[in-house]
């Protein structure tokens, strides 16, 4: 297992240090900003949404690895993928960061953000992980611009 968790905090760092999908989208049709005050993550989650589907997705801000490290995992798992998806994987992702610590990763096809899992073992570190998830579904849900705050 040590070696399982040792992957995965490379998988973070990685993302951390190095993001994918950083920078902005000039020609978003869907923002938002999610702020999460207890940490100082601050995020801006710019995405293109065309046919029902995500064509691009960026995002820009600063916070810790965490949260750094799950918004470009999450632009990763998404983009191309149809709205109703991206909503299954965000219950799914969510369902994973909030179940007990002591209970085994057993979702199927979540890939690389199987690296966030490890979060649940701090609680405090969850709104870290699901900031951009909840930044992504106020875009969605607004058809334009929207602000989350996490609390």
């Amino acid at each position: 297992m040590t070696d399982l968790t040792d992957l995965y905090q490379e998988i973070i760092l990685d993302h951390n240090r190095a993001p994918r999908n950083y920078g902005p989208l000039a020609e978003a049709n869907r923002r938002a900003l999610g702020h999460n005050p207890l940490c100082g993550d601050r995020l801006v989650l710019s995405l293109r949404v065309v046919d029902d589907r995500i064509d691009d997705i960026r995002f820009e801000g600063s916070g810790c690895a965490i949260s750094k490290a799950s918004a470009s995992l999450m632009t990763e798992a998404i983009k191309g993928h149809p709205l109703a998806a991206v909503e299954a994987l965000f219950d799914r992702f969510h369902a994973m960061l909030t179940a007990a610590p002591d209970r085994p990763v057993t979702e199927v096809g979540m890939g690389k953000l199987e690296a966030l899992a490890g979060v649940r073992e701090f609680p405090i570190r969850i709104k870290c992980a699901t900031l951009p998830w909840h930044t992504l579904r106020a875009a969605l849900a607004s058809g334009g611009t929207a602000t989350v705050t996490t609390e």
